[in-house]
């Protein structure tokens, strides 16, 4: 967050805004600290119902969706960092998303990296019928851990995650309540995915 705070006063253009939405039903006491030491000057809220990701068909975070002036999305993507990372042998991100970006800030339509309607539509991961159950089960799960009934939260997003096992937004927020397994559990399933990448593909023409 401190890096993309960075980009956007760098940007410092009014018809540009970011909004940061944290997935996390932790709320402010998982997700506030971390807003509050990057001092980011952009909008971040934090979705608790995980709404957002509902609504953009997003499984995975960090991502990022485009939208234009009149309200339309031009480009959806996984795995929008900033730049560049390595945890260990794992490496994420990509140094090629920041400056698409700053090129549909500065060309908007007219950038090379915008999506026509067909394009975006072909990107926006479509749902199952067990995906589309799995949503109302996560929130069924977001409802019992706010009641404090643990055992039945964790029985609805155990389901979540068996009826759409593709979503990683699931498991991580499942797997957030049991930090010291965490990251056993994250390693463990991406090593099980084999060759498939952790995130798709951004389709950046730089793209290495």
């Amino acid at each position: 967050m401190p890096v993309w705070h960075s980009i956007y006063e760098d940007i410092n253009d009014d018809n540009f805004v970011i909004i940061s939405a944290a997935q996390d039903t932790g709320g402010e006491a998982a997700a506030g600290k971390i807003f509050d030491d990057a001092k980011v000057a952009y909008t971040a809220i934090i979705d608790e119902d995980h709404t957002i990701s509902t609504l953009f068909n997003l499984v995975n975070v960090p991502s990022g969706v485009w939208i234009d002036e009149q309200g339309q999305i031009v480009r959806i993507n996984e795995g929008t960092y900033a730049a560049h990372h390595k945890l260990g042998t794992f490496e994420f991100g990509s140094d090629v998303y920041v400056p698409a970006l700053r090129d549909w800030i500065a060309k908007g339509s007219d950038s090379k990296y915008v999506w026509n309607p067909k394009e975006v539509k072909a990107h926006i991961i479509q749902r199952t019928p067990p995906a589309e159950r799995a949503e109302p089960a996560f929130k069924l799960g977001v409802y019992f851990h706010r009641q404090g009934d643990e055992d039945k939260a964790s029985h609805w997003w155990e389901e979540s995650q068996k009826l759409n096992p593709d979503s990683w937004n699931f498991h991580r927020q499942d797997w957030s309540f049991t930090p010291a397994e965490a990251m056993r559990n994250w390693f463990k399933k991406v090593k099980g995915r084999g060759e498939t990448p952790y995130y798709r593909p951004l389709e950046l023409s730089e793209e290495k």
